[in-house]
């Protein structure tokens, strides 16, 4: 499991010119490992996180993600079969987590499961598979509860979990603590470098919060589309 980013470049149209979001990136995160980015607004780190997730296309340059089933660059793939790599193989978690709200936070997994097409998984094995999660985020007494029902700590948990269902190799974090207080974004900032190593996950995570950083394992700055490596603070 790993993401290779190689010489990405993208760019958007700007007047009768173009805007480079992200200048020649290259990055590698290898399966188990946290890269996490940082950087002002607008510096480009939304667009990489596209770039990984492949909702978006770069201009040029290689996305490589590594699985059991083989390598693949995600940067050639059809609108189609970006999707289905979405579906099987990431979990994307957004800053807030879109969770549906006539579902419980059971079957918020639930679903997932079926839209990644797993095969021959079946309902018991998916119910206990998402079950499994939700006790790992710490949400299993509130399995039957709907998103209305939640915290907004417990609707991040639920999302965390989602993202999980399908066994990513690939884990697209995006602002996970920024509608909550320190304390809770303490926590799920814990469950996700915990359940990533665990789940051997190769995760980029995008974060205004520098407090947290020494629990990465690599620290990048992204300014004005280049990424340059930083020096993964000690724990304070």
């Amino acid at each position: 499991m790993a993401l290779t980013l190689t010489d990405v470049t993208l760019t958007y149209p700007d007047g009768a010119g173009r805007l480079t979001a992200l200048d020649r990136v290259s990055l590698r995160v290898p399966g188990g490992t946290i890269a996490a980015v940082t950087g002002p607004s607008g510096s480009g780190k939304s667009s990489l996180l596209a770039v990984a997730a492949t909702l978006i296309r770069p201009d040029s340059g290689a996305v490589v993600l590594d699985t059991d089933a083989g390598s693949t660059d995600l940067a050639t793939l059809s609108r189609r079969a970006a999707s289905a790599v979405r579906r099987t193989a990431m979990g994307i978690v957004f800053q807030q987590p879109n969770l549906i709200p006539a579902l419980t936070a059971l079957e918020q997994l639930e679903v997932t499961a079926h839209l990644g097409g797993k095969p021959r998984a079946g309902r018991s094995e998916t119910r206990s598979r998402a079950k499994e999660l939700l006790d790992a985020v710490g949400l299993s007494e509130h399995a039957g509860k709907r998103p209305a029902q939640l915290s907004g700590g417990q609707r991040q948990r639920v999302n965390i979990a989602r993202a999980l269902m399908n066994d990513p190799a690939l884990l697209v974090v995006d602002e996970p603590t920024s509608a909550l207080d320190s304390e809770r974004g303490a926590a799920v900032l814990d469950l996700i470098t915990a359940i990533a190593r665990e789940h051997r996950a190769a995760t980029i995570l995008v974060t205004h919060d520098p407090t947290h950083l020494h629990r990465m394992d690599a620290v990048y700055r992204m300014t004005d589309g280049l990424l340059t490596t930083l020096d993964v603070p000690a724990h304070a």
